[in-house]
């Protein structure tokens, strides 16, 4: 009997240990406090195992502060590997390498011609990564795991577009399995959208709320929908895309084979196309910096785009009735211009709502929103594994 309980202290010990481990590579870094309300555990067996995980090498600990007092944070140890976040644009392609904490250790991004194909996105990627690698010291052995994040709606079982046509060149190839290939680790994809969604849930505006909607605002519009901290992604992956939603049946036709999308009116071909009459071909991040500089056709196109939006939101916010709506992607840099139609648009179409009146914010992490989160997927997917630290003692309550 003596020997069965010792077994059993034992397991639970390893499973305490593990649980902590765990918990801090889901949330990137976490103070002990925040760990004990996380894990259940009491902050001595939290402090404890903390100790014991430092002195193994797995975590590392360092001074923050939280709510005006001092505090310990608690990181996996770099050592263990690191996590790369690649965000593919229309137009270009965003590298970046962080630790587990997700404090970004090097980044880069390089244009991609309109309409890449799939190989030409996925050797540049992997080019950049090696670069990027290289130049901290590191290899791909080192990565744990590599998040992507595309514009486009992602069947999960198969890393496929669930949607022909929007991004022609990347039809029917399995994304994940295509670039593991390439550099023998582990690749997990997403919608750009969903992956803003998650980083602002987990470390932007929306990381103290239930149920968050980021709105990606971009060259294509699409929205990512966090419910109790997990993302809702539907049956085939397509959970968000509002660039779809009709809303001139007599419109323009769009990529997906419908006429009169919303990405046809408000997306960035749409934007440019408008202004370029009076203001000659530009592109959508001329259109931005022009608003924010007063012009005034292209902050016309910029507030009347927020306004279209916001009907659609409105329809989004009343299905889901999140807490918040934040709002990231190029359009969302001009601020007011932008952010000022959209939200009076969703505040028309809305009913009051006195309990928890519905906020539209700008997002809080800004163009790393996407790759941030392309990174977060990656930790949480892959499972870190540390035996030879799990059976060392611990106290437990």
């Amino acid at each position: 009997m003596v020997r069965k309980a010792a077994r059993s202290q034992a397991s639970l010990r390893a499973a305490n240990k593990a649980l902590v481990l765990q918990t801090v590579q889901r949330w990137g870094g976490l103070t002990q406090v925040e760990l004990a309300a996380a894990t259940g555990l009491s902050p001595a067996s939290v402090s404890t195992i903390v100790r014991d995980l430092f002195a193994a090498g797995v975590v590392e600990t360092a001074t923050t502060t939280r709510n005006g007092r001092r505090a310990q944070l608690v990181t996996v140890s770099r050592r263990l590997g690191l996590a790369v976040g690649i965000q593919f644009g229309q137009r270009h392609v965003h590298v970046q390498l962080s630790d587990f904490a997700l404090h970004p250790i090097a980044e880069h991004v390089l244009p991609l011609p309109h309409d890449h194909q799939v190989d030409t996105g996925l050797d540049r990627a992997t080019l950049l990564m090696a670069d990027l690698l290289e130049r901290v010291g590191a290899s791909f052995e080192d990565v744990a795991g590599v998040g992507v994040a595309v514009p486009a709606p992602v069947e999960a079982g198969t890393s496929t577009l669930s949607i022909e046509g929007v991004m022609p060149g990347w039809a029917g190839v399995d994304i994940a399995q295509t670039l593991s290939k390439r550099i023998g680790r582990p690749v997990y994809v997403d919608n750009d959208a969903n992956l803003g969604a998650l980083a602002e849930s987990v470390l932007g505006a929306g990381r103290d709320l239930r149920d968050v909607v980021y709105l990606r605002a971009s060259y294509g519009t699409a929205v990512g929908v966090a419910l109790a901290g997990a993302i809702h992604r539907g049956y085939a992956g397509i959970a968000g895309e509002i660039g779809h939603v009709l809303v001139d049946p007599q419109g323009r036709m769009c990529r997906c084979g419908n006429r009169g999308c919303l990405d046809t009116v408000v997306g960035g071909a749409a934007l440019v196309e408008s202004v370029r009459p009076v203001l000659g071909p530009l592109t959508l991040r001329d259109v931005v910096q022009r608003a924010n500089e007063g012009d005034p056709a292209c902050t016309r196109v910029v507030a009347d785009a927020g306004a279209q939006i916001g009907g659609v939101l409105a329809v989004v916010s009343l299905v889901v009735n999140p807490q918040v709506v934040l709002v990231g992607g190029e359009l969302a840099e001009t601020g007011e211009v932008f952010l000022g139609p959209l939200r009076e648009r969703i505040g028309r179409r809305v009913p009051a709502n006195n309990v928890a009146p519905l906020q539209v914010l700008p997002a809080e992490l800004g163009p790393r929103a996407e790759v941030m989160g392309a990174m977060l997927l990656a930790l949480q997917a892959t499972d870190v594994s540390v035996p030879a630290v799990l059976d060392l003692p611990v106290e437990v309550s």
